[in-house]
Parts: structure tokens; sequence; C-alpha cells
């Protein structure tokens, strides 16, 4: 998908209406051959609904998704809307199965937990039915960027069908208005770029010209490295009308620091 955007950050009419009959393809189509093979293992237990033990009491968090969250021994931590309905659901796809764990990125996390696709014996894509279901939402990070399209068009399946996480507010998209009472949660934005700017070696991208108070986007340097090399100019994307993933932090306003291009869907 990267690939397809012109360094202005379009994609030509005939390649977007292409797109659009390809996604029903997509959505069915499994990454597993653009993946580096792992090990195959017994899953033991299902922690939650994107975090998995294995039978050598290694756990795998299943990279590229968020599941809503349970506790897990958190205070104060409130259990998500669903979050046992998608632990529920891992359950019942891979509890006491053999799994093949491939990775496409970086293959453990801080916490010693590996970060994999997970692919059952009989070649099911653990994330990829995940998404179908409503089960879980896309959640990239700038060293786990591979099969993005593929698990972003799984999800766009689900959300229009109001499946699983897509039929609660919890999980709504939203509009850049009305975002301050969600500050610290993991948010979709949709909205038109009214204004990007480069400040320095930081690029912002604004949704209203009265930027103070407003919900904006803000790229560092490492962000416009990443975006330089998928060919991205994220200055191009003013004027356009964006889908935005992301945490919400508060910096003169909403805001959400982007730091790869997966994080951004052109919309317009």
């Amino acid at each position: 998908m990267r690939k397809l955007l012109a360094a202005n950050g379009k994609l030509p009419a005939g390649v977007m209406a292409l797109l659009v009959l390809l996604l029903p393809v997509l959505a069915e189509a499994s990454p597993r051959e653009a993946l580096t093979p792992g090990p195959s293992a017994r899953v033991v237990e299902v922690v939650d609904g994107d975090t998995v033990r294995l039978e050598d009491g290694s756990q795998v968090r299943l990279v590229g998704l968020q599941a809503p969250k349970l506790p897990l021994g958190r205070r104060n931590f409130p259990t998500w809307p669903l979050a046992e309905e998608s632990k529920r659901a891992l359950e019942e796809m891979v509890q006491g199965r053999i799994v093949e764990l491939r990775h496409g990125g970086a293959p453990k996390d801080r916490h010693g937990r590996h970060l994999a696709h997970l692919f059952r014996e009989d070649g099911l894509w653990v994330q990829g039915e995940m998404l179908r279901q409503g089960m879980a939402r896309v959640y990239t990070f700038p060293d786990n960027r591979s099969v993005v399209p593929e698990m972003l068009a799984r999800e766009a399946e689900a959300r229009a069908a109001r499946r699983g996480i897509w039929g609660h507010d919890f999980y709504a998209v939203r509009s850049p208005d009305g975002l301050d009472g969600l500050i610290d949660s993991y948010q979709l934005v949709e909205g038109r770029v009214v204004e990007a700017t480069r400040v320095g070696n930081q690029v912002f991208l604004n949704f209203s010209k009265d930027w103070r108070g407003e919900f904006s986007l803000r790229l560092d340097r490492a962000a416009l490295a990443l975006f330089r090399q998928a060919g991205i100019d994220p200055l191009a994307l003013q004027g356009r009308e964006i889908r935005v993933r992301g945490w919400l932090k508060s910096h003169n306003g909403p805001r959400i620091e982007v730091s790869h291009p997966e994080q951004i869907e052109i919309l317009s």
C-alpha cells in the first residue's frame, strides 16, 4: 500500500478504484509467506484477547493487535467493554492448539514476550480472524509494521458490519472535536487536515486553523525518516481526509504522536 502512494501522498484514481475492488480479496488473504518463520508450540493459556502462554512458559503478544484490556493485576484499572468476550474468542481459536509463530519485525518486547503472528496448524491466521470477528483492532509500532494492509482490510470489514467492539460506543471512530475527555486513551480519529506545517525537525498536522486547544498530530525526526522511506510527504496531507490511530495525549489540546506511516489511512 505504501508503495502505491505518490510522493505527494495521493493515490491515482485508478489505483484507488482497484483497491476498493481488492478489499474483499485482501480480507481473505493470509500474509504467512510474507513473515519470517519461527517455532511452533502448543498454547496452554489465553491471558487476554491478545496474549497467550505457550507450553514452555513463555508468552506471546499477538503483534499488530490491541484487544479490549483486562486489569490483569493492575490496581484501579477498569475492564474495557467486551474484554471477556475477546478473551473467549481467542480461547476458542487457540487453547490447546499447536500454533506457528511468524515475525514481521522485532521478535520480542522489553518484557521478554514473543512478538509474533500466530498461525494454527490448519492455516488459520489468528490475528486476521480476531480482527474479522471484531474482537480486536489494528495496533502497530515503528518496529513492527508488517502486513498492515491485510490487517486493516479485516478490521474495515468488521467495522462496516459493526461486529464485536465496533458495535460499542467505547470503540467508536471519533471526530477531531470533543476529544478532551478521552486523554490517555487509544483512539481512531477521522477528520480533514486543515494545516500541515514543519517546525524545525517536526511536522504538525492540525485539524483547525485555531490550533491551540484543538486536536493535532505531531511527527518527530524519527517518524519523518520513516515517512521518507515510504515515499510519503506528510505536508501533502493538508486538505486530505484521514483516519489516524494512537494514544491521545494533552499538549496545547488533544494530540496523537505519529511514529510511523501505518498509523494514518488516507480516506480522500
